[in-house]
């Protein structure tokens, strides 16, 4: 994913393979294409014999969706939410307290 994040255009399975390194088989990148559309986590159109693929999300985005899904996944969200700020450094908890506040702000506008 880090890849399609970093691109300024849609990526063939090739061009992914390359940015990787090329490490990987062709068609394990291709494979891990495949199932990220599948999940819709990339979307892609048909370009030539192949497809091109660019993130359906950006980085940001998809991390908040993953944060939320954990969260819709628990039972005891308070429990959750309790310790996952008290894992966070000064700095992150600041900022996440004026996010809040933004967010709230907002509503009530």
């Amino acid at each position: 994913m880090a890849v399609l994040w970093a691109s300024d255009a849609p990526m063939t399975a090739a061009e992914v393979q390359q940015a990787l390194g090329g490490d990987l088989a062709y068609n394990t990148v291709q494979t891990i294409l495949f199932r990220l559309h599948d999940k819709k986590a990339v979307e892609r159109h048909r370009a030539g014999r192949g497809h091109v693929y660019w993130a359906a999300k950006d980085a940001a985005a998809t991390a908040a969706s993953q944060m939320q899904a954990a969260l819709d996944d628990r039972a005891d969200r308070h429990a959750v939410l309790q310790l996952f700020a008290a894992s966070l450094d000064d700095s992150d908890a600041a900022l996440l307290r004026r996010v809040l506040a933004d967010s709230e702000r907002r509503r009530r506008s």
